[in-house]
């Protein structure tokens, strides 16, 4: 079966995730960490890609990002994941491969969207238990969006962030506000789905729009087949074929010896001779 394409468009953030095989450990020394961050810094400056945050976990990557081309994010996950690998067989002993499968990646709606995903992302040590706070937490970009601590390869910030507030100082005490508090469940369990599934994040319009561009779906479609309809004049065509199944039935009983007593549908229905 042939793969999904990705949902991609220049110019529209992308949420990626890139697992470990079978997710076990891809970092394993703090030197792999910044190996991964300086590649990273790399890799998307020759590709043509902005990085707005990230996180490396131990066994998995998140980053937010977005690309003046369609094909640029995945030219740079294609660079960077070939040449960490080398890195961690050269250095570690090993041989074959390092990742799973492909990278995921969702298409984030401007509004609403990914300044959630600047915080899904970078609460993730929080919520696996890594980190009392985002901030104790050395591999991601929390220092630097809300304390203002050097990486200067995540410039430009994205519009949304600017947005927080006039100036660098204002943009970063308004971004520490937003992690007051844990992110929504519901917002956790939509991010999560759009990203494993390729699929889409953002409201109805922007789902619409975005399927319009690409020109097929780009939301999960619904289970099962599709509901029959009505017919006006013979109604429910599975009610007709229930109440044909009940009339053959009761003309068997009627070919009977004895008389019966049958329940059927919480009544009692008579066979006599």
């Amino acid at each position: 079966m042939p793969r999904r394409p990705r949902v991609v468009l220049s110019g529209v953030p992308l949420h990626v995730i890139q697992r470990g095989n079978n997710r076990q450990a891809c970092f394993f020394a703090d030197d792999d960490y910044r190996s991964y961050l300086e590649w990273l810094r790399t890799y998307a400056g020759e590709t043509g890609c902005a990085v707005h945050a990230y996180v490396l976990m131990t066994n998995h990557v998140h980053l937010l990002l977005y690309s003046a081309t369609p094909g640029g994010v995945g030219a740079m996950m294609k660079r960077l994941g070939q040449r960490y690998v080398q890195y961690i067989n050269r250095t570690y002993r090993r041989s074959g491969t390092l990742w799973e499968g492909r990278f995921r990646s969702c298409l984030t709606q401007e509004e609403c969207y990914v300044l959630s995903c600047y915080r899904y992302i970078e609460l993730n040590p929080v919520r696996a238990g890594m980190a009392g706070h985002p901030g104790d937490y050395r591999w991601s970009s929390y220092r630097a969006n809300a304390q203002g601590e050097g990486c200067d390869w995540l410039e430009p910030p994205h519009r949304c962030y600017r947005a927080l507030a006039a100036d660098d100082q204002g943009r970063q005490a308004a971004y520490r506000a937003l992690f007051r508090y844990h992110l929504d469940p519901g917002m956790v369990d939509r991010i999560r789905a759009a990203t494993n599934s390729n699929y889409a994040l953002g409201s109805g319009w922007f789902e619409e729009e975005v399927a319009a561009a690409l020109g097929r779906r780009v939301v999960r479609g619904r289970s099962g087949r599709p509901k029959r309809q009505r017919d006006g004049v013979t109604g429910d065509l599975r009610s007709l074929g229930s109440s044909l199944a009940i009339t053959h039935f009761c003309a068997a009983l009627c070919s009977m010896a004895r008389p019966l007593r049958i329940e059927v549908g919480g009544g009692l229905l008579h066979g006599v001779d």
